[in-house]
């Protein structure tokens, strides 16, 4: 068994690496087709040069000159006449210009025309001999400043300091309580409870299994989660299909098989509530619970009031769509549009959160339309404003980033149905945003300002504000416990830091796989703690931070627009998510390395994705 999740988690491993290089590829040969396009007219350019000969044609001119000797004939007017016979002769002006004589000279210089046979194609051919590149290494070409690059530098060493003291220190911890432990014989021992029924144990799959489908968890977590249930109370060969709306539970009863089927992923969790199932999970695979009272658990966490009000919550949705803006590079006039579009949006969020499905697509596209026109009007009136930052960070959580990602993963790991799903569902959340926004510019008009450019950053520390920001106003808006906001915080830290560093050495595509890298042991780390947040609470945000979704809305609102950059940025944005993918499970394997036992199926990720890390209690 181990040897198998091994097989498979080395098969994952290299589908994903020939997926990125294929998808690097393409955005090598798209760029590669963009640049060839200006080196044509360089060409045309010595085209020119070969119609200098044709100066020689005017040699002919000439001939005039004899004609101009007859002109001194009024020779015997000598003294008065040779400055007025200027005035009587304007007639011989004509007839001998001065411009023909400067004609011959020219015409003897173009006789050294070899000077254009020394043109820069032979430089291609002396390239042969010293090899030039025709795309220089990344980190000469980062325009990253340096106290930045060392700041990033810093947070990740102190990220990968801080998760091996956590390890070992949790571990020392375990070990010292397992020693303090009195011997088994000696423990007071529980009466035995009667075996659950089959009944109970089918219901109690079917909560747990729906529950995890609203918190975001892969197909594959989710069946590993209910096959251990099962086996934990009692019953084997148990069969699950898990899909991302629908959950299907089979066990054994007696001669037959019970069967149930429930609807699934329309009642979403908040961040409060997916730490809470953490712990009934760990609890209902313990076996030593009735499973009457884990249903109730279950039944109680998505009863629960959330942890902040409304008010506060607007609040967060202010704080996060601020930080992600500053993220972006965004001017004081981009945070305070930001800032108040992000006010609007979380509000009208509030209000129309419990909705149906074909009410959401309306409030999607209604909410980009709206957006997109105040931006687009006042950047003819405000020309300081940056368009990208104003217009992505109040539509982040409108982004499908953790949608995407979390369907690549799944493809990765053969759950082809559900990962072509959520791809599918999340590409058509970006059109239905980009709807919204090219409807807006085709009403009000696009003034002349780059989508992609971003403004000048306000200082080297701006963008570590905005990842606390962001960190800290998703925690709230979406309802987790307080006392995770910094554990958040910590891990977006890390997340940010490596994808500088990534981007100053592997260009912009590779940088998401270097933060999520170092984003997943870190999380795993945290979790470890009481006050931690479980692994699926800092991934979400930390999805967000790496930003797939904001670059698929710019290329698809690209593409809408007619601009064939726009297809560029969506295999750029597919090798992104990717990278994502690549990164978390590169992640995952690297958290073997880390002393102690990691929850792993309840992270939100399949434990298949990190061969030899499950044992039989599903920790790592």
């Amino acid at each position: 068994m181990r040897r198998t999740r091994a097989v498979r988690g080395v098969a994952v491993l290299v589908v994903l690496v020939l997926a990125l290089a294929g998808l690097a590829g393409a955005v090598g040969a798209l760029s590669a087709g963009a640049a060839t396009a200006p080196d044509a007219p360089a060409a045309v350019v010595d085209d020119p040069a070969v119609e200098a000969p044709e100066a020689p044609a005017a040699t002919p001119a000439p001939t005039p000159s004899p004609s101009s000797s007859p002109a001194p004939s009024p020779g015997p007017t000598v003294a008065p006449t040779p400055r007025p016979t200027g005035q009587p002769e304007p007639e011989p002006v004509p007839t001998s210009p001065a411009t023909p004589e400067p004609t011959p000279t020219p015409s003897t210089e173009p006789s050294p025309s070899p000077s254009p046979t020394v043109v820069t194609p032979p430089q291609d051919d002396a390239g042969s001999t010293t090899r030039r590149f025709f795309t220089p290494p990344a980190v000469t070409t980062t325009t990253t400043p340096w106290g930045q690059l060392l700041g990033a530098l810093a947070v990740v060493v102190a990220g990968a300091v801080a998760v091996v003291a956590i390890a070992t220190r949790r571990s020392r911890t375990a070990a010292a309580t397992a020693a303090a432990a009195p011997d088994e014989d000696d423990a007071p021992t529980a009466p035995l409870t009667a075996p659950a029924s089959p009944a109970d144990v089918l219901r109690l799959l079917v909560a747990a299994g729906e529950a995890m489908v609203d918190a975001g968890h892969t197909v594959s977590s989710v069946a590993d989660e209910l096959e251990e249930i099962a086996t934990a109370h009692g019953l084997t060969g148990t069969e699950t299909v898990v899909l991302p709306t629908a959950l299907l539970v089979s066990v054994p009863d007696g001669s037959g098989v019970a069967t149930a089927v429930v609807s699934a992923g329309r009642r979403p969790l908040l961040l409060h509530q997916v730490d809470d199932l953490t712990d009934v999970l760990r609890d209902a695979t313990s076996g030593t619970h009735p499973p009457a009272a884990v249903r109730a658990r279950i039944a109680f966490l998505r009863a629960a009031t959330p942890p902040f009000g409304a008010l506060a919550r607007l609040g967060g949705y202010l704080m996060l769509s601020v930080g992600l803006a500053a993220l972006l590079g965004g001017t004081w006039v981009d945070l305070l549009v930001a800032g108040g579009l992000g006010l609007a949006v979380g509000a009208v969020q509030l209000v129309v959160a419990p909705t149906s499905g074909n009410l959401e697509v309306v409030l999607t596209v209604a909410t980009a339309f709206a957006v997109s026109a105040v931006v687009l009007l006042l950047g003819r009136v405000v020309p300081e404003l940056g368009v990208l930052p104003s217009l992505v960070a109040p539509l982040v959580l409108f982004l499908p980033g953790g949608l995407l990602t979390t369907g690549v993963i799944e493809l990765a790991t053969g759950q082809m149905l559900s990962g072509a799903g959520r791809v599918a569902a999340g590409t058509m959340q970006l059109a239905l945003l980009a709807g919204g926004i090219v409807g807006a510019a085709a009403l009000v008009g696009v003034p002349a300002v780059d989508l992609d450019a971003q403004s000048t950053a306000l200082g080297p520390v701006t963008p570590w504000l905005g990842v606390a920001l962001f960190g800290a106003g998703t925690v709230v808006f979406r309802c987790g416990r307080p006392r995770t906001i910094g554990w958040v915080v910590l891990v977006l830290a890390v997340a940010y830091g490596a994808q500088v560093l990534g981007d100053a050495l592997f260009g912009g595509v590779l940088s998401a796989l270097v933060g999520a890298l170092a984003m997943t042991p870190v999380a795993l780390a945290v979790a470890r703690f009481p006050s931690g947040p479980s692994p699926l609470v800092s991934f979400l945000p930390a999805f967000w931070l790496l930003v797939p979704g904001a670059l698929g809305l710019v290329g698809v609102t690209s593409l809408l627009e007619g601009d064939s950059g726009g297809l560029s940025t969506l295999v750029t944005t597919a090798a992104t998510m990717v990278a994502i993918a690549l990164g978390v499970v590169v992640g995952l394997a690297a958290a073997r390395s880390l002393p102690g036992r990691v929850r792993l199926r309840r992270t939100g990720v399949p434990a298949a994705l990190a061969p030899d890390l499950a044992d039989g209690s599903g920790m790592v």
